[in-house]
């Protein structure tokens, strides 16, 4: 059989898992809340490698790797801002989160806390907060679109359109049935399948090209020709493009498809375990990704060849340095990234559209079984309109990405910041707050004032400073949700950690 008949069948096998889980999952899903939430019942490891997986998507395999490829170890901020975001995310978030969402109405979702914690009964929060998460997320999942297509057209010979299709096809079907069961599980596989990847391929690639003494002449070589510094950390930057590669991390705080993983763990306490497991999981990723880029600036310079796209990076190394079985099993690692964020994304979506806003205009008592039906429309109808935006190809799946980021990091990370940390806050200022934070990210970013600063800067600190002052301008909030707040601080941190 010819390599790519091999490489096929790795990624063809791996398809199937993964429907295979996601058929699991349909049989362990009977309401609502088992499809949006897990039944609240996941193990911190789970949790752990799902918030994990579904964060880094196709940007810690293609994104990550080629800016390191073209700017050099300058772009590796973004990933340092992270893993710092990530690490207070999961220490001062995490639990109270878990404790909050149960003790407030069991909210299930981002924007039904919100509203449940500062007892807005006049829907307006919930339904801003469902809208937000739509519009970002449309373009969130976008992303993962392209990163599908550009990883069939570069690995198989396939049509941009192709990948796109088969990717958006295989991911909607054990999502739609699979729900956030079928999303989470398949994450822990796919983050399994990731780290795999990214430890193999750096060390595999220095090996093949006798030692890194090796490696680091073919990165000053290719300087040399390039004009570049590759393993400068701060060569061609600016202070302000420092603070935005940093500021990357505030937006973790915000995240709907991340924190929901954190309401989902059996208790507040299995954080602590969670976020060693998370941590440690990232760290080595984001070396090996780091590692890949650069590696391939040398690889590509001592080999003459010629790299269209520095996204693919990663994509040409594998093919190059491994027998087609063992490339075709590596290349599914980059499906996993892709697939793994574009599900946990389309769950959280359909949450909001069906959760947050379809529900909201019914008076009607709908069945389980109806939820869950409608929850599998609302991941249908956000999936097609996510591919069809993917068709446009303007834009790199970084700038995707990071646009998303900054919306959901502005619009809900002061909020939800606030709401764990803040008894004084009040519906009006987190109304205020999250839109302006929403806002101001959305026209930043959209104008070119993000290439001097990264919007998720002005929307962080506006949103913050407008709930803040709005929430002292209006009436104090009732003594019963002080009461709740305390009490969802002591649970947070007094009760016992489950056996394992």
């Amino acid at each position: 059989m010819s390599d790519q008949t091999w490489t096929t069948i790795a990624i063809v096998v791996y398809f199937a898992v993964m429907l295979g889980i996601g058929y699991a999952a349909f049989r362990s899903t009977d309401d609502l809340d088992d499809y949006m939430l897990g039944g609240r019942r996941l193990p911190p490891a789970v949790a752990a490698l799902s918030a994990g997986a579904s964060d880094m998507s196709g940007w810690l395999l293609l994104g990550l790797p080629g800016a390191i490829y073209a700017a050099g170890l300058v772009e590796a901020w973004i990933a340092v801002g992270l893993t710092v975001g990530a690490w207070l995310n999961w220490k001062f978030v995490a639990p109270r989160l878990r404790a909050y969402t149960e003790l407030s109405n069991n909210s299930i979702t981002v924007p039904s806390f919100f509203e449940n914690r500062l007892r807005d009964t006049s829907r307006l929060l919930r339904v801003a907060a469902g809208l937000i998460v739509l519009v970002f997320f449309t373009f969130y999942v976008s992303s993962g679109m392209v990163a599908g297509g550009t990883f069939f057209e570069s690995s198989f010979d396939l049509s941009y359109l192709t990948g796109l299709l088969v990717v958006g096809g295989v991911t909607l079907a054990y999502t739609l049935f699979g729900g956030f069961l079928g999303a989470t599980w398949t994450d822990v596989a796919q983050g399994l399948l990731m780290l795999l990847a990214l430890i193999v391929v750096p060390i595999v690639a220095v090996v093949e090209m006798g030692g890194w003494g090796v490696v680091r002449e073919g990165i000053l070589a290719a300087d040399t020709s390039a004009a570049a510094d590759h393993l400068s950390f701060v060569a061609g930057a600016s202070a302000t493009g420092l603070i935005s590669a940093v500021a990357w991390g505030l937006g973790y705080f915000g995240q709907p498809h991340i924190i929901v993983r954190f309401m989902a763990m059996r208790s507040p306490q299995d954080a602590t375990t969670g976020r060693r497991i998370g941590i440690t999981w990232m760290i080595l990723t984001g070396v090996g990704a780091v590692l890949t880029g650069l590696i391939g600036v040398a690889y590509v310079n001592v080999n003459g060849l010629a790299l269209d796209n520095p996204e693919t990076i990663f994509l040409v190394l594998t093919q190059a340095l491994f027998h087609p079985v063992v490339a075709g099993i590596v290349l599914a690692a980059v499906l996993a990234a892709i697939m793994s964020t574009i599900s946990s994304q389309l769950i959280v979506s359909s949450s909001a559209l069906v959760e947050d806003l379809v529900k909201m205009t019914t008076r009607r008592e709908l069945s389980a079984r109806a939820q869950v039906m409608l929850g599998r429309g609302g991941v249908l109808v956000v999936a097609l309109i996510a591919i069809v935006i993917a068709l446009d190809r303007t834009t790199t799946i970084l700038d995707l990405v990071g646009f998303a980021w900054a919306g959901f990091g502005a619009a809900f990370g002061p909020i939800v910041l606030l709401s764990l940390y803040w008894r004084r806050l009040t519906r009006w200022g987190a109304l205020a707050g999250m839109v302006a934070g929403a806002v101001v990210a959305f026209t930043w970013g959209r104008s070119g004032l993000a290439d001097t600063l990264y919007e998720i800067v002005p929307g962080f600190v506006t949103g913050l400073v407008v709930a803040v002052v709005v929430s002292l301008l209006t009436r104090d909030v009732p003594e019963e949700v002080r009461a709740e707040f305390d009490e969802a601080r002591r649970r947070a941190a007094a009760a016992p950690e489950p056996a394992a």
